[in-house]
């Protein structure tokens, strides 16, 4: 075609228009990663540039991010998004389910994986016979002509895109037809990527949620309340854990893997599973952030681990804030691996951050981890938290933490309130990094339900704490516990003051459980083994371990703790 002959200058035109338009449909097609809204950004940029009436449709396994099976006629399909110059289409609204006849263009779309042009709506049976009364109505509104073009990518059908005029009296043409088909299948790449990212999405937030903790642990030392919030961006690995230890005492953990997906959530559940495992041993907290460092560096290098080549599978790091609370002592011990600092709110409203040592993030090594030892008012609140809830692109950590101690001082509000408080001031609806929060009302144990004894290292001393833990047991009214405890406590006392050195106390504690304890100087830890017959000692903690529900050790500065729990009746 030669540039002087006639029309030349408006096909010129025409084509200029379309590819502006394509490119425009590229920059406005897939800002997010969100299926719905992809589908809204499609029909936004068609209406009314290119049709006046443009609905997309769309089976729910796409929409929850599973790959769709084949379809055709009579498929269940979601009316997903719909672009219109005005509200009288009588068109199918957003939210609606609809299943094409076979005769329909969007059912021979699917089955035909062909776009299908109806130039005259008004002599296409087929589109007609879909609901008779309704498309009279729609004819009757001055919708004229038809594209549908199904939205496929990668070999998979999606959903099918409809393109009506009515406001435009000529009708679609081959250009048109083809133009349509340029534009949906430049949007079917966005949408199959939105939803391939929400697949991976919830994967990672079941996943993640499957981690986290179900419930509350059966403890009393503290009343706790706790909140997780996903990241808009994806999931992350923040965690959070309480967890009941020896001696009616509680560990309280907070911590935040680096990154998102999988990889973080995965990360996230091995350091919480190590954690539990740490807790078990009753290590001190700054031992326990030393065993928890060496494993993120043995994770990072990938010791016994297969490490994949993925996005998100780069080098592991993370922070942790570890708390351990004694209701007898009310004292609260705690270390932290670069974490924020935690809150204390006292029965007065005074809100502290407590001035705690800053070790270096977990995996880092060469560094020792420090501990803070503070005692804690009966009711005061402690709040620890990952970073996403005080730090975001729009607010620095300094004036989150301000605005976070503005909320935190009031005290009458259970943690529960806190909890509510504490989101609705500081978090939009959804917030860039994932958060987690746990708030701790401490309690204490009255000297009504604690009671211990001084034991000389005589053997003679032995039937003397029989009889004080009989006499106690009768006051608390726990008659039922007192020959068992008697024997155990009398096991214990006897192996303290046979094998260990040191000063020997023997405590009980009425807790959620009868807890007794026996303390001496010695490091060296007694060891469960099966006597044999002709043996004469050995059975003493067979028996222990027999009669109470759980039993172990725990070191102090000072010696070492044998703990037993027995249920109350």
């Amino acid at each position: 075609m030669l540039v002087g002959e006639p029309g030349v200058g408006r096909l010129a035109v025409l084509a200029r228009r379309r590819l502006e338009f394509l490119h425009d449909a590229g920059a406005r097609i897939g800002t997010t990663l969100d299926v719905t809204r992809t589908a809204e950004e499609l029909v936004e940029v068609t209406v009314p540039r290119f049709a006046d009436f443009a609905a997309v449709d769309l089976p729910d396994v796409v929409l929850r991010g599973e790959e769709p099976g084949p379809l055709g006629a009579k498929t269940p399909l979601r009316r997903v998004a719909l672009g219109a110059l005005h509200e009288e289409s009588q068109l199918y609204e957003v939210g609606e389910v609809v299943e094409y006849v076979p005769s329909t263009p969007q059912a021979r779309s699917l089955e035909t994986r062909q776009s299908v042009l109806e130039p005259v709506l008004a002599e296409a049976r087929g589109w007609l016979a879909q609901d008779p009364p309704r498309l009279e109505r729609v004819l009757d509104v001055g919708i004229h002509s038809l594209i549908t073009v199904p939205l496929r990518a990668r070999g998979t059908t999606l959903g099918v895109v409809s393109f009506y005029r009515s406001e435009k009296p000529t009708s679609f043409e081959d250009d048109d037809l083809y133009l349509a088909q340029e534009l949906v299948g430049r949007a079917a790449i966005c949408i199959d990527n939105a939803r391939r990212y929400t697949r991976e999405h919830d994967t990672a937030l079941a996943l993640q949620r499957s981690l986290l903790p179900r419930g509350r642990p059966e403890q009393s030392a503290v009343e706790i309340a706790y909140r997780y919030l996903p990241a808009q961006a994806g999931v992350g690995g923040d965690w959070f854990d309480v967890i009941p230890l020896s001696g009616a005492r509680v560990a309280l953990v907070v911590g935040d893997v680096v990154g998102h997906g999988l990889h973080a959530a995965a990360t996230m559940g091995r350091l919480r599973t190590a954690v539990h495992n740490f807790c078990s041993l009753d290590l001190p907290p700054d031992d326990l952030l030393t065993h928890l460092d060496d494993l993120v560096a043995r994770l990072d290098r990938g010791e016994g681990w297969a490490v994949e080549n993925t996005p998100d599978s780069g080098i592991v790091g993370a922070t942790c804030l570890y708390a351990v609370y004694d209701p007898v002592s009310r004292r609260c011990t705690l270390t932290r691996a670069g974490h924020p600092l935690p809150a204390v709110v006292g029965p007065d409203g005074a809100v502290e951050f407590v001035d705690l040592p800053s070790g270096p993030p977990l995996g880092l090594g060469g560094l020792p981890f420090e501990t803070a030892e503070l005692e804690l008012a009966e009711g005061s609140q402690l709040v620890l938290y990952t970073d996403g809830l005080v730090e975001d692109r729009m607010r620095d950590i300094d004036s989150g933490l301000e605005l976070l101690r503005s909320v935190l001082a009031r005290p009458d509000r259970a943690p529960e309130e806190t909890c509510e408080a504490v989101l609705d001031a500081l978090l939009p609806t959804r917030p860039g990094d994932d958060v987690a929060l746990l708030v701790a009302r401490t309690h204490a144990l009255g000297p009504d339900q604690v009671a211990e004894w001084d034991v000389p290292s005589d053997p003679a001393a032995v039937s003397r704490s029989r009889a004080a833990v009989t006499g106690q047991l009768t006051a608390w009214g726990l008659e039922e516990l007192a020959f068992t405890t008697e024997l155990v406590a009398s096991e214990l006392v006897t192996n303290a003051i046979r094998h260990a050195t040191g000063p020997v106390r023997l405590r009980l504690l009425r807790d959620r459980a009868l807890i007794c304890e026996v303390s001496d100087g010695s490091s060296t830890s007694p060891r469960l083994r099966r006597a044999r017959t002709e043996d004469e000692g050995g059975r003493g903690l067979f028996l222990v371990a027999q009669l109470t529900e759980r039993w172990g050790t725990r070191y102090a500065p000072d010696g070492k703790i044998i703990w037993t729990e027995q249920p109350l009746p």
